[in-house]
């Protein structure tokens, strides 16, 4: 996220959940890719404004990040974005920090 979505550093705000294998319904292949029961499925909500490139390179430095560092087959790496305006963000105090003034959200 910091290298290809130029995200500060310091925001980190992750939910990791782990699910038993049982509770994962995953085509067995999709696209011409296959997936194992080792499959990942990894959400991400972000303000839009990304090129298609920058997805792209986000995508493919999160798969041979995992298949690296993990072991987990790039192609169990499923990926989706969920592209929410920064005014529909609030980061505590109840503000939305993002939202202008004189905006009605």
């Amino acid at each position: 996220m910091v290298e290809t979505f130029n995200v500060p550093l310091d925001d980190r705000f992750q939910i990791i959940a782990r699910d038993a294998t049982a509770d994962l319904v995953c085509a067995p292949e999709f696209l011409g890719i296959r997936h194992s029961e080792q499959v990942v499925f990894i959400q991400i909500t972000c303000a839009p404004g990304r090129t298609a490139d920058m997805k792209r390179a986000l995508y493919a430095g999160i798969a041979s990040r995992i298949e690296a560092g993990a072991g987990i087959s790039a192609s169990d790496v499923v990926i989706s974005l969920v592209e929410s305006a920064r005014e529909n963000w609030s980061f505590g105090n109840g503000l939305a920090q993002f939202a202008p003034a004189d905006a009605t959200i």
